[in-house]
């Protein structure tokens, strides 16, 4: 199933880090309190540009957004969220 957000939405698969101590002892999930902020861009609706009409993400960018921003869905057993794009606050280069 495809996920295709509409005007200035994004959608987002959440990516999850594991979690380590400064000792390199990994905390298991059930350690952790709050939902991922950071995740992949995996559809970009047609109302996501600058004003020089580029798109300001594309499709596989790594990008952190707002904290309690947009729409948790499952599809197919698999979270994303579906975030405003002036809730994405950065794209993460590599």
């Amino acid at each position: 199933m495809n996920i295709k957000p509409l005007k200035d939405k994004v959608a987002v698969k959440f990516v999850e880090e594991q979690e380590k101590t400064k000792s390199g002892i990994v905390l298991p999930d059930t350690a952790k309190e709050e939902k991922p902020q950071q995740g992949v861009v995996i559809a970009v609706g047609d109302e996501c540009c600058n004003d020089d009409g580029e798109p300001v993400v594309s499709v596989d960018d790594m990008v952190v957004f707002d904290k309690y921003a947009g729409n948790t869905i499952t599809v197919d057993g698999t979270d994303y969220v579906i975030v405003s794009i002036d809730n994405i606050l950065a794209v993460i280069e590599n």
